[in-house]
């Protein structure tokens, strides 16, 4: 029986946690990879990596090209892969495009990317979850404070913070587009939320996270950690963002006129395989929490510019 070390959502009550798990761990990959010590230490003390141009011009322009493609595709689709705003029809999210893109297929495993992970994470890792954040511009609703392995492991039965997001901005992040925001060294802390899980709750929590979410005061705890300093994850398109599975992170309303857009790969241990819920629930869908035929990435070196799509993919 595994033990729980971050129980959540199993009273009324809310509770910080000390974090029991490294933040880079030591052993394997983590000796040896493109991140200096320097770079390793950043990681350890905030809880993110940002590089601003991090993929070429034309790399960026694939992107784009790619990004409007997944767009055109999934506008009137309706399947459980498509996430719409809760006030409107417009896209939220578009998951699972590892799988049914050959283009994302590619920039997942792209050696750049996934050594970094695995240098974080100390061991081979895998996709654990992708998705395509659209939040347009004027009407794109915001995503709440979070740690996103607060879900993972209460909802999907990750035992370990040993996982790592790699956000990449596909276009322009402003300060004023509702960019992504981080609280730093907040990956330190675990919060413990209040309440309990009803089955299923992904079809609401993905539209508007009610559950699993910080209440105000420990918000100021973290903050007051951070030395009272929050983050904006701002660059133009081709920039990625690496942050850790524990980080607090969110992000308002996009009221201005710029769309706002980041393709997300969570990239797990593979020594951290999924369990079952900690909730004791029914495990979510694969689509969010990927069980099925598990295995290490290959790191690819081939050209992304011979990846753009040639035809239309099958994203229904």
């Amino acid at each position: 029986m595994v033990t729980d070390l971050y129980p959540s959502r199993t009273d009324m009550e809310t509770k910080i946690i000390a974090r029991k798990d490294p933040v880079v761990y030591t052993s394997g990959q983590s000796k040896k990879g493109p991140l200096t010590k320097q770079e390793l230490n950043s990681y350890e003390k905030n809880g993110y990596l940002l590089y601003k141009d991090f993929f070429s011009e034309e790399e960026v322009n694939i992107l784009k090209k790619e990004l409007h493609t997944v767009m055109e595709i999934n506008r009137n689709n309706h399947s459980d892969l498509v996430i719409r705003e809760p006030e409107s029809d417009e896209v939220r999210s578009v998951f699972e495009i590892h799988k049914d893109s050959n283009f994302f297929k590619r920039l997942c495993s792209d050696e750049r990317l996934v050594k970094i992970a695995q240098q974080l994470l100390g061991s081979q890792v895998y996709i654990t979850q992708s998705r395509i954040n659209f939040k347009p511009g004027f009407k794109g609703k915001e995503f709440y404070w979070h740690s996103d392995f607060e879900t993972w492991h209460v909802e999907d039965g990750m035992p370990n913070m040993r996982a790592v997001s790699c956000s990449i901005v596909l276009t322009d992040n402003y300060e004023f587009n509702g960019p992504l925001m981080l609280i730093p060294g907040s990956h330190k802390w675990y919060v413990s939320c209040s309440g309990s899980t009803p089955d299923n709750n992904f079809k609401h929590s993905l539209k508007k996270q009610e559950l699993g979410v910080p209440d105000h005061e420990s918000l100021k705890f973290l903050v007051n950690k951070a030395g009272g300093k929050i983050d904006r994850a701002t660059g133009p398109a081709g920039s990625v963002l690496f942050f850790e599975c524990n980080t607090m992170h969110g992000s308002s309303g996009n009221i201005s006129p710029f769309p706002r857009s980041n393709v997300f790969f969570v990239y797990n241990s593979i020594e951290n395989k999924l369990l079952k819920p900690f909730n004791k629930n029914n495990p979510r869908p694969e689509f969010l929490a990927n069980r099925a035929n598990i295995t290490a990435i290959e790191p690819s070196t081939d050209n992304l510019l011979n990846y753009s799509t040639k035809k239309t993919p099958n994203l229904t």
